[in-house]
């Protein structure tokens, strides 16, 4: 397995240098930069190729859902996992929006860190459904089909693996469930995103929520 590579976003550099111990201890993980601000970010990037950039929401300067916005718009592909103090900040679900892949709170454990760090480095979400329903109900209001049409022509079997999508599950759990193999599922994923027209599989699922789709 190749090593992922990270970068690390917060104005605190006690965080950071926290954040760098535990992910820098691991043999299939390195710290390739870090950054005090959003406004930073394209030029880290720019010069590091992470493949997971650990966000802050909330910086003094360009904060984190604007700073996921400008990797989007510059074509990045580096995933984007976003830190908060909260769980039901609201900013969470416009980070996702913005097109952050998953959300890790500042009080999790080191483990949860670097679960959450290889879990989007594999192309998947790290979502926590119950958060992400209540935080999308407060934000959105009523479901409106009309933010996701493509949802529309998803076939049955589509529908369903962006269910599980949208409960949490992983690739291989969605697989176990369905009972096939994982290659199908991740086909299935991309039949999604090609339909709805999300970047990401957070993406399909915030829009899931927001149409009515998954509720």
């Amino acid at each position: 397995m190749s090593t992922v590579r990270v970068a690390l976003v917060d104005d605190e550099p006690l965080i950071r240098s926290g954040l760098a111990a535990v992910i820098g201890a691991e043999p299939d993980l390195e710290v390739v930069g870090q950054a005090g601000d959003g406004s930073e970010v394209l030029d880290l990037v720019g010069r590091t190729a992470p493949d997971v950039v650990l966000m802050d929401v909330r910086m003094p300067g360009l904060d984190g859902i604007a700073a996921t916005k400008a990797l989007v718009r510059a074509g990045s592909a580096a995933r984007v996992l976003v830190l908060t103090t909260f769980a039901n900040d609201a900013s969470i679900v416009d980070a996702l929006a913005a097109g952050a892949d998953g959300y890790l709170l500042k009080r999790s454990t080191p483990e949860e860190v670097l679960h959450g760090i290889r879990t989007v480095a594999r192309g998947e979400s790290l979502l926590f459904p119950d958060a992400v329903r209540r935080l999308v109900r407060r934000q959105a209001g009523a479901p409106d089909p009309a933010v996701a049409p493509g949802l529309s022509r998803l076939t049955a079997r589509e529908a369903e693996v962006l269910r599980l999508v949208a409960d949490g599950r992983s690739n291989a759990e969605i697989a176990a469930a369905l009972v096939v193999g994982v290659e199908t599922v991740r086909s299935h994923v991309a039949a999604v995103l090609a339909k709805t027209g999300a970047r990401d599989r957070t993406q399909a699922v915030v829009l899931a929520y927001r149409s009515g789709f998954v509720s």
